[in-house]
C-alpha cells in the first residue's frame, strides 16, 4: 500500500514541536537542537499552519500544549523514536558487520549447526554469517574473517592457527548393518560391506589411505558408492546403506545417540589437523576472540 506523503507536515518542524512540548520551552528546544529561538518558533508556526490548529499556549515564560497539541504529541514522539531506533540499528550494523565464518560443510551440518544457538544465547550482539564450503579446503581470507578448516600445510606468516580437533580417521555405520556380525570387526572384514567413498576428500583421507596405513590391502570386493560430501555419506550410513570413513568430530553426536557405531577399533591419524585460521590483524577484535574462545570451549566437549 502506497504512503501518501502529501499528508505529512514538514518533518523538520516535528523535531522543534517535540522538543518544545517536552521541555515546555521554545528557548530550551532551541538550545537542545542547536538552533535559534526564532527558528524553533518558525517551525512551530509552520506546523500549526499546515494542520490548521494552535499547538501551544503561553503560560508565563513557558509554553504548554493545547488539546490539539496533546493529541498530536504521542504520535510525533513515537514516530521519532522509531526513526531513531531504525537509524541506530543501521549504524550499529555498519560499524559491526557480521563475522564471516568459513567452515567445511559436513563439520557445519554435523557439529557446528547444532551448537550455534548456544553462542547466540550467550552473545546476542555478535552476528555470525556461516559460509559452509565443500570444495575449498584452504582458508578464503578474502571472503571470511575466521576459517574452521582442515589443513595439511603450515599457515602463511600473516595468519594465526589454533589447533581445534585431533585428526582421527575411522569407519562408522548403522548398527543394523552389522546386526548379525561379531563385533568388533577386523579392518579386512570391512571389505565385505559397501564402503561409502567421498570424491572431494581424495588426497585428504580415504579408504585407500586408511587401509594402506593399517597395512591392509583393499581388495575392492564391492564397487564403492561414490558421493560428493561426507554429509551425504553419513546420511547413507545412518540409513544402513554402507560404511563411511570420518575424520574429526562430525560423527560424535550420532555415535553418542546410537545412530552410528564404530565397527572396528582401529583408527588412523589424518595427514593434517582441524583448526581455526584467522588473520593476525584480527586478533585484537573482541568479537573475533569471543567467537574463537567459544569454539575452543565447544571443542573441549568433544
Amino acid at each position: 500500500m502506497a504512503i501518501d506523503l502529501r499528508k505529512l507536515p514538514p518533518l523538520k518542524a516535528l523535531k522543534g514541536f517535540e522538543a518544545a512540548a517536552r521541555l515546555q520551552s521554545i528557548r530550551g528546544a532551541a538550545d537542545e537542537l542547536n538552533l535559534t529561538h526564532p527558528a524553533i518558533s518558525h517551525q512551530i508556526h509552520t506546523l500549526e499552519d499546515d494542520l490548521g490548529v494552535k499547538l501551544f499556549a503561553r503560560q508565563g515564560r513557558n509554553v504548554v500544549l493545547t488539546p490539539a497539541g496533546e493529541a498530536l504529541y504521542p504520535s510525533v514522539r513515537a514516530a521519532l523514536e522509531l526513526l531513531i531506533k531504525g537509524c541506530e540499528t543501521v549504524r550499529e550494523q555498519s560499524a559491526n558487520p557480521a563475522l564471516r565464518l568459513q567452515a567445511y560443510i559436513t563439520l557445519s551440518i554435523r557439529w557446528l549447526a547444532g551448537r550455534l544457538s548456544d553462542f547466540r544465547c550467550q552473545y546476542p550482539d555478535i552476528d555470525i554469517h556461516l559460509q559452509a564450503n565443500n570444495s575449498a579446503w584452504e582458508f578464503d581470507e578474502a571472503n571470511a574473517d575466521i576459517g574452521l578448516i582442515y589443513s595439511r600445510t603450515e599457515m602463511p606468516s600473516h595468519l594465526h592457527w589454533i589447533r581445534l580437533f585431533p585428526s582421527q580417521v575411522y569407519p562408522v555405520c548403522a548398527p543394523q548393518l552389522l546386526q548379525d556380525a561379531q563385533l568388533p570387526l577386523t579392518p579386512e572384514a570391512l571389505e565385505n560391506y559397501p564402503l561409502l567413498t567421498v570424491s572431494t576428500e581424495k588426497g585428504y583421507w580415504g579408504w585407500d589411505e586408511w587401509f594402506m596405513t593399517l597395512g591392509t590391502g583393499n581388495q575392492r570386493r564391492q564397487s564403492p558408492l561414490v558421493v560428493d560430501t561426507l554429509a551425504v555419506a553419513l546420511e547413507m550410513a545412518i540409513a544402513g546403506q554402507g560404511i563411511a570413513l570420518v575424520n574429526g568430530p562430525v560423527a560424535e553426536d550420532d555415535l553418542a545417540a546410537g545412530r552410528l557405531i564404530r565397527p572396528v577399533n582401529e583408527y588412523t591419524a589424518g595427514n593434517g589437523e582441524w583448526g581455526i585460521a584467522v588473520p593476525k590483524a584480527l586478533l585484537n577484535d573482541t568479537r573475533v576472540m569471543t567467537f574463537i574462545n567459544w569454539l575452543k570451549q565447544q571443542a573441549g566437549n568433544v
